[in-house]
């Protein structure tokens, strides 16, 4: 996923201008908001800046990293699109006060003992970190580390405690009324009751309060307040002694940073408008971006951090590859889909597909390609000789549980094929490997043949008798096709679908051709025989 800027050819950046992939459409709003690239008030050109924002109140999903992906794809169609320099921000907010205990969390108590504070000041449950906040903060660069995205990591406790927020803070405090105008008519009667943009830290316990401020000096940056003891405190708001509401901080950070594009998800919509308006009030124009539907787990319910509902990057990877997860990011941003682990074979044999049409298609339609995307333009053009699908069907039997033996399959099937010389075709079988050891095999149980399934079967084993062990996939799946024909079955389909159920145990499965190459006709036939026995039992 690094972002390598390289001369785009002048042939990919025209068909790049009228592409209608998401990511050339999103990067033609940039180039409408900069239409001669982005410059300095001194006259000297700037960077695009591209923006992430992630709540480190619990452990980074992949709904985090996907935010980071799908913008990094803008970022890259921009830069084919103008050849302009770019930035990316991950921006943590971990300055934002705990307000509850996440539920995936070990030491809960002691997270409970520092609810309010900033998440940058709570000891760390884990063990691991100075603070809570540091430990999802390196969760989270370190699985994007481990993408090679090109990003810059800010602190939102760091920016704060450093001054680098005042200025535009003290903007929020001479527009006090107005930002007040823009929020109050938003929220319930009793919020508006302690509402302020400005969220105090209390100087005797530390904790961020929800309490309302007066501005005492907006040019110096001093409020006032209730503390929790009922102490009326006037203290500076500035150098990390606050902090500010969560939308008009969004704003605040776009005009400080100078932020130009940021995606949120759906259930931001309201905050994405409010942060706009705000950020106007403040003297600048809101980023670009648009609103991506959120990740459902299997229930259909929203992925949270808090909930701990959503797969984890290290559980996708243990069973698919990288590049499947970023084709299903890719995908249909702004349609809601089922982040499970039950799509991770689907993803990986997409992806595959698309990747083996790339070459072949006409620029056009390349660049709609998702590989185009998720690779930077920088396509393998490698074919693997199985599937994904068709190895979950290999490994899920007897005998066959282990990437060693599976490798004695795939070498007959592929000759010269070797795990040193083919490591992405051995990181796929162990995938596979792995997927249906945990997920496959022990839900499989194969049924009992009935007649006209029998006779069928009877038949099939007989043909096969007569194939050299060698015979290829297309000739022995054009024989089922024909012994199929020959039986009273509803359509070919139940054939096959009995075929499935009879000798994988499964009610879907793989192109039989393909499996009985890849297995060995013998082997295949014992399936027969086993199939066959349970009929005569």
């Amino acid at each position: 996923m690094r972002n390598e800027r390289a001369t785009v050819d002048s042939g990919i950046r025209a068909a790049a201008t009228i592409s209608k992939a998401w990511p050339y459409e999103e990067a033609r709003k940039i180039i409408k908001r900069w239409p001669d690239g982005k410059t300095a008030k001194n006259g000297t050109a700037e960077p695009i800046l591209f923006e992430t924002g992630y709540g480190p109140s619990g452990l980074p999903h992949i709904g985090t990293f996907n935010e980071v992906l799908r913008t990094t794809m803008v970022r890259r169609a921009y830069e084919e699109l103008t050849g302009n320099s770019t930035r990316l921000i991950a921006f943590s907010d971990d300055m934002d006060g705990l307000r509850k205990v996440p539920d995936n969390i070990p030491n809960p108590d002691l997270l409970a003992a520092n609810l309010g504070k900033p998440l940058s000041r709570i000891p760390d449950p884990f063990g691991t970190h100075d603070s809570f906040a540091a430990h999802n903060n390196a969760t989270l660069r370190s699985f994007l580390d481990r993408f090679g995205f090109d990003y810059e990591f800010v602190s939102s406790t760091d920016v704060y405690m450093a001054g680098g927020f005042d200025d535009a803070l003290k903007q929020v405090l001479r527009h006090w009324d107005e930002i007040l105008g823009v929020m109050l008519p938003t929220l319930r009667d009793e919020r508006r009751l302690t509402y302020s943009p400005v969220l105090p830290v209390s100087p005797t316990t530390g904790r961020v309060l929800q309490v309302p401020v007066t501005v005492v000096d907006a040019n110096a940056g001093t409020i006032a307040f209730t503390d929790e003891d009922g102490t009326p405190v006037t203290q500076s708001a500035l150098g990390g002694k606050s902090k500010l509401q969560w939308k008009v901080d969004w704003a605040m950070r776009w005009v400080a940073l100078g932020v130009d594009y940021e995606m949120a998800g759906k259930d931001l919509i309201d905050s994405t408008i409010q942060s706009g308006k705000i950020a106007r009030i403040l003297g600048a124009r809101p980023p670009e971006g648009f609103s991506y539907e959120m990740f459902l787990d299997e229930k259909g319910e929203k992925i949270s951090k808090s909930k701990g509902n959503g797969l984890t990057l290290d559980q996708w990877l243990d069973y698919g590859s990288e590049e499947s997860l970023a084709f299903f990011a890719y995908r249909e941003p702004r349609k809601a889909k089922s982040l499970h682990i039950g799509v991770i074979p689907r993803a990986v044999d997409d992806y595959l597909q698309f990747r083996g049409n790339y070459h072949a298609q006409p620029i056009e339609q390349q660049l709609g390609n998702p590989v185009h995307h998720i690779h930077g333009g920088k396509v393998p053009d490698s074919v693997l000789p199985l599937t994904y699908g068709l190895l979950l069907n290999l490994a899920s039997l007897p005998g066959v549980g282990d990437k060693a033996t599976a490798w004695k399959f795939v070498q007959r099937y592929a000759p010269g094929t070797a795990p040193d010389t083919d490591p992405e075709l051995d990181t796929l079988i162990g995938l596979a490997v792995n997927y249906a050891r945990d997920f496959v095999a022990p839900t499989l149980q194969r049924r009992e043949p009935t007649d006209t399934e029998r006779a069928a079967l009877t038949e099939l084993d007989a043909e096969l008798a007569k194939l050299a062990p060698d015979t290829p996939g297309d000739i022995i799946q054009n024989l089922v096709f024909e012994i199929g024909k020959h039986h009273d079955f509803e359509s070919l389909r139940h054939w096959f679908q009995a075929l499935y159920e009879t000798l994988l145990g499964s009610s879907q499965g793989p192109r039989m051709g393909s499996f009985i190459a890849l297995y060995g006709v013998e082997n295949t036939r014992k399936l027969i025989a086993e199939a066959l026995s349970l009929a005569d039992a």
